[in-house]
C-alpha cells in the first residue's frame, strides 16, 4: 500500500491477532502428527493386501493426475554425458514425453532401463522441479576386439563385452586373444600407450598361459613380452626402434622375455638360383 503525502491522521493500528495459548498449539501439533503416523501406518498396513494396494496405486495415480494440472509436467529433459547413445533411445527408456506428469517418472526404474542400454556404464536421474529431467550418462569407451571361442566381440576397459553386432567402425582397434584377455587388456594398453608410435602399429595381442602376452606388430612381426616387467621390455624395443629401425628389417620374431638380451629370428634368405659355367674345349673351337 502507497501512503499519501501530507501529516493528515494517522490512520489506526490493526488490531493484534490472539495467539492461541501454548497448550492449544502443542495439542494441535500432536494431534497433527499422530494423523500422519496413523496415516503411514495405515498405508504399509493396505499395501499387504491385494485390495490395499490397488486403494493405494489408484490414490497416487489421483495425486499425481492433480500435481499435472497444478503443472507439474515433463517440459524438458536435460542429458548429459551422451556421445553414443541415441537421443530417441534415450526418452524411450525414460518412457517420459513432454507432458507426461513429472511425479510419475521413477528414477529407479528409469535408472534400470537406461543401464540395460549398450553404450551406458551407469546412469542417473534427477526430478528437478517443476518440469525438468535431468538424465546423467557414463558410456563405456571401446577398447578393444575381444577373440575367443571363435567370435569377436567389442570390449571397454573393465573387459566388458558391449552387444554391438557390426563391428567394422572398429578395425582400428587392436585385437586381443585368448580367454582371459579381456579381463586383462586394460592393463596391456595402458603399457603399451607409454610408446604411442609403436603402439599405433600393433594389430593384435594374444594372451599366452594367462601370464603374458604375444604382440603383433603390422601384421607381420611377433613380439614376445616377458611375464614381468613388461612396461620396462616394451619401452626398451621402442628406443631400439627410434635408433636403428629395427623393426623395419626383415625380421620375424623379437623375443624380450629375457632381461639381459634380445633374440631375433629373422627370415631365411632366398635361394638364388646360379647358372652352370660352360666347360672349356682344349682346341678352343666351339662344341
Amino acid at each position: 500500500m502507497k501512503q499519501s503525502g501530507g501529516r493528515g491522521k494517522a490512520p489506526p493500528a490493526p488490531p493484534r491477532r490472539r495467539r492461541l495459548p501454548r497448550h492449544v498449539r502443542h495439542a494441535l501439533l500432536w494431534s497433527l502428527l499422530v494423523i500422519v503416523v496413523i496415516s503411514g501406518y495405515g498405508g504399509v498396513i493396505a499395501s499387504r493386501t491385494a485390495v490395499g494396494q490397488a486403494l493405494l496405486a489408484q490414490s497416487f495415480d489421483q495425486f499425481v493426475a492433480a500435481t499435472a494440472a497444478f503443472g507439474l509436467v515433463v517440459t524438458d529433459i536435460e542429458v548429459e554425458g551422451r556421445e553414443t547413445t541415441d537421443a530417441a533411445t534415450v526418452v524411450a527408456a525414460l518412457t517420459a514425453a513432454r507432458g507426461t506428469p513429472i511425479l510419475s517418472v521413477s528414477p529407479t526404474r528409469a535408472k534400470e532401463q537406461l543401464e540395460k542400454l549398450p553404450w551406458v556404464r551407469s546412469a542417473t536421474i534427477e526430478r528437478r522441479l517443476p518440469g525438468t529431467l535431468f538424465v546423467r550418462l557414463i558410456e563405456r569407451r571401446p577398447l578393444a576386439v575381444w577373440q575367443h571361442g571363435g567370435l569377436q566381440q567389442l570390449i571397454d576397459r573393465e573387459g566388458a563385452v558391449i552387444p554391438v553386432e557390426d563391428l567394422s567402425r572398429f578395425a582400428r582397434l587392436p585385437i586381443v586373444v585368448g580367454d582371459d584377455a579381456a579381463a586383462n587388456a586394460g592393463m596391456l594398453i595402458d603399457t603399451l600407450a607409454n610408446e604411442p608410435e609403436l603402439a599405433a602399429r600393433v594389430t593384435a595381442a594374444v594372451r599366452v598361459g594367462g601370464r603374458r602376452w604375444n604382440l603383433r606388430i603390422d601384421d607381420v612381426i611377433d613380439v614376445l613380452l616377458p611375464e614381468e616387467n613388461a612396461e620396462a621390455a616394451w619401452s626398451r624395443l621402442a628406443q631400439l626402434e627410434r635408433a636403428s629401425t629395427l623393426l623395419k628389417r626383415d625380421v620375424q620374431t623379437v623375443d624380450l622375455r629375457l632381461p639381459d638380451r634380445l633374440v631375433l629370428r629373422v627370415n631365411a634368405a632366398p635361394v638364388r638360383e646360379t647358372t652352370p659355367a660352360r666347360k672349356a674345349h682344349s682346341s678352343g673351337k666351339p662344341a
